[in-house]
Parts: structure tokens; sequence; C-alpha cells
């Protein structure tokens, strides 16, 4: 998930689909309720700690963090010098993604439909929207955080692209790099007001109205795969904060399109066969938490 969320266009979210642990999750951090910390300041600890299956949000944090930290360069990297494979992985990941979720999708009908083109439609018009240039400060960062964390949740959403649209990407990334505490701190405080608040709802939508909310998750991830098809034209581009200029806007190409209007190769059967992995790869994990069960 971590390592997920550090790029733009793909979510963390889809990652916790995929893993089996998505509605765990979710209760988890439903669970983490203000009544929480009166019962710390009570010395409730045990309690308070089983209540929001503490163990398991401490693995799964302390995974995401030290994914963040440490693919934070290398992924940073792989953008600029390969990101054809980049995105064939994680185009892979999404394809076999859509194909697992919709699969616990437990009724088809009218609504259910609906839901599934809604997803699709509210995902790609967000692909396609124009980047804003919110300000780095305090507050600005705050609302950001409690805005990507909403979308890293959500499958099929990037955490990081939302911060691209807002123009804060490059902010943040670099206060990861430079282990700027404050800005991160303040980042964080917003993701976990914005954690706490959409998971409830969530939560909700997936107790009450399952097979509509799948069908709408499941939209989700089709409609992203616009923002992860990996042969692309950069439109427009965008000064970051060191001054170097790095893409804006794209427009989706075939690999045959790409390598006589780019003039660089495609390296399509690499992307290709990095597309068949990550579904293979996907398909193994999904088999193995079948048969743990």
């Amino acid at each position: 998930m971590g390592a997920a969320d550090v790029v733009p266009g793909v979510s963390g979210g889809t990652i916790a689909f995929i893993s089996g642990i998505y509605d765990r999750l979710l209760a988890a951090i439903s669970a983490c309720t203000p009544n929480k910390l009166v019962w710390l300041c009570q010395g409730r600890w045990r309690e308070t700690w089983t209540s929001i299956d503490g163990t398991f949000l401490l693995v799964l944090l302390s995974g995401i963090l030290t994914s963040i930290a440490s693919l934070a360069r290398l992924i940073s990297y792989l953008l600029e010098a390969r990101a054809e494979m980049i995105w064939s992985f994680f185009f892979g990941l999404i394809v076999v993604s859509i194909w697992l979720v919709g699969q616990q999708i437990g009724r088809w009908n009218a609504s259910s439909i609906a839901a599934l083109i809604g997803g699709a439609v509210f995902a790609y018009l967000i692909t396609v929207a124009a980047p804003l240039q919110w300000p780095a400060t305090p507050i600005m960062v705050f609302l950001a955080g409690s805005i990507a964390i909403c979308a890293m949740i959500l499958p099929g959403i990037s955490g990081s692209f939302i911060l691209l649209l807002l123009g804060l990407y490059t902010t943040v990334l670099g206060a990861v790099k430079n282990f700027d505490v404050a800005l991160l701190g303040i980042f964080a405080l917003g993701c976990i007001a914005g954690l706490l608040s959409f998971s409830r709802l969530l939560g909700w939508l997936l107790s009450h109205v399952r097979h509509i909310t799948l069908a709408f998750l499941t939209g989700l991830l089709i409609g992203s795969l616009n923002m992860v098809w990996p042969w692309k034209l950069t439109t427009t581009w965008r000064e970051n904060s060191h001054g170097e200029s790095v893409p804006l806007q794209q427009t989706n190409l075939w690999p045959s399109q790409y390598e006589s209007i780019v003039g660089t190769p495609s390296y399509w059967q690499a992307g290709l066969a990095l597309m068949l992995f990550a579904v293979v790869l996907v398909l193994a994990l999904e088999w193995l938490g079948r048969r743990s069960n």
C-alpha cells in the first residue's frame, strides 16, 4: 500500500482490496472514536487496543511508512527513467482488481449497474481534471491531507494523484525525502481527520448497501485505467519546487503511436510482460489467501 500511494494514479485502497484486508481496515479505523481517548485516560489500555484491532493497524501502518520511506526515492527515479514499466505493472494490478472486486458484487440490478457506470465516469473525470495550484501553507497542507487520505482508501482513486491535482504532490514528496517533520506532521493531522470521518461512512455503506457500494468501487477501478495507461504523450508541463519541468497533462497513445510521435522505444513487450506478471501475482496471492482461510 505504501509503494502504491507514492505513485500518482495508483491507490493504496486497491492494494488493500486485492490483499483481502479492506473490510478489516475500515472496521479498525472506524473503531478509533473519541471515546477511545477517554478509555485511555481511564487506564483501559488493553481494552482500547483490542477494540481498535491495534496490532493489525500497527503492523499495517509500519509497513506503509517503511515502504514510503524506503521506496520514495526509487519510485521517483523509476517514474523518470522507466515510467512505462512502472505504469505497466500497476495497470495489470488494476485490471485484475476489477475482476476480483467485481466478483464480490452479490446482486446485479439497475442500481448496481448505475453505481458501476457512475463510479467509472467519476474516476475518469478526476483523471482528466485540470490541476490546481494550492499554496503550501499549513492550513492548505492540512486540507490536502484530509482530501487525499479519503482517496487513498478508495480503490481506483489515488491520494497521490489528488495531491498532484491540488498542486501539492511535489511539496509532500519533498517533505518525505527531506524528513521535514513539521510539514509531515501537519499533513498527518489532516490525514487522521479525513480518515476517521470518511472510513465510518464507507464502512456503513459496505454494511448496508454492499453490492451497490462494491459496484461503485469497481467503477472507480475501471475509470482509473485512463490514468495508469503506460504510454503517454505529455501535452503540458509544470515547474516543480526544484525548478524542473515535469508532466502536467498527458494523452494516452498506443505503443506504435508512442514510438513514432515521442521518438523513443515503447518497450511494449516488457510492459505486457509486467502487466501479465501483476495479474499472475495477484491471482496467486488471492489463491494463497483462500487456502489459508
